[in-house]
């Protein structure tokens, strides 16, 4: 398929590359013409601007946004708005809040171009592990794009998950749950550390001990164990854990449908409470936010 991707950050550049790699023509557009020039060497179009990309593309268009959520979003379809043509389609796949992806749908539908929210998760590894991708629109339009979304995901890595903000709403809650998660490991790690065996005992390989079959295995567990590859104590990490939204949305969501969900808050409190001087345990969070998704880290 033909399409055009606005956004090559550290998902989005990866994501141009595997489409490519799969065959597919892609027209890319990013701030940085560093970026841009990347995804040329990979056999990508480059445009110099939104405006100049569109033109480039076959109608019925496709062109997928891949730009932090929030403004970035709204001022990309400010513009996409004056330039696509009635049947067109916009796949959004940025970390947004499903709610706003419902008014975007609305705010589209009235020149009657079609939104698709997709949820991404895979970070900086989706390039050869693929990305898992959940999807929320129109059935008949997630069809028509579907082997856009068969070439980035998996094998049995995409799902289409309902109407409008479904797909960015399961991948809010797959955060949360991930921010749960990843509180747990961290605090494990931490009595561990703190206990008479702290000096003696291997991260490394404890972390690639329990993906043998234990039932804590998990991807997060692999990556753990490339944090702490060589004896890395992290004593180079602040232990300062930053929120992407998700995890914030996942508690607001809880609290509107009256469902308890103590785990998933208490460990985005555990994040603001980092901030403020933290423990091992946050820095095992910092680490593992850097290892899956490039997140930054505060150094000491």
């Amino acid at each position: 398929m033909q399409l055009g991707m606005i956004g090559l950050g550290k998902m989005g550049l990866n994501m141009t590359r595997r489409l490519l790699r799969g065959g597919h023509e892609v027209v890319a557009f990013d701030l940085s013409g560093d970026a841009i020039r990347e995804a040329e060497k990979e056999g990508g179009k480059g445009a110099a601007s939104i405006a100049a990309l569109v033109p480039m593309l076959t109608a019925p268009r496709t062109v997928w946004l891949m730009v932090p959520a929030g403004k970035p979003v709204d001022d990309a379809l400010d513009t996409l708005l004056g330039l696509l043509q009635p049947g067109d389609t916009v796949i959004e796949g940025g970390n947004s809040y499903y709610k706003d992806s419902i008014a975007r749908r609305d705010r589209l539908a009235e020149k009657d171009i079609h939104f698709v929210d997709a949820g991404v998760s895979g970070g900086i590894w989706g390039l050869d592990n693929g990305y898992c991708l959940m999807v929320g629109g129109e059935k008949d339009v997630c069809a028509r794009v579907e082997p856009i979304f068969t070439t980035l995901a998996p094998p049995n890595g995409y799902l289409y998950c309902g109407s409008a903000g479904s797909g960015h709403f399961v991948k809010m809650v797959h955060n949360g749950i991930e921010y749960g998660m990843m509180a747990a490991y961290g605090e494990g790690f931490e009595l561990m550390k703190a206990s008479r065996y702290g000096s003696t005992l291997d991260f490394e390989k404890i972390a690639h001990l329990w993906n043998q079959g234990s039932v804590v295995r998990s991807w997060l567990l692999e990556l753990l164990e490339n944090v702490f590859k060589d004896g890395n104590d992290l004593s180079d990490i602040k232990p300062y854990v930053e929120d992407s939204g998700e995890g914030r949305w996942t508690v607001q969501q809880a609290v509107e449908t009256a469902v308890p969900a103590p785990v998933i808050t208490a460990a985005l409190f555990q994040r603001f409470a980092s901030r403020e001087g933290g423990a091992y345990s946050n820095q095992v969070l910092a680490a593992l936010r850097n290892e899956f998704g490039g997140h930054r880290v505060a150094k000491k």
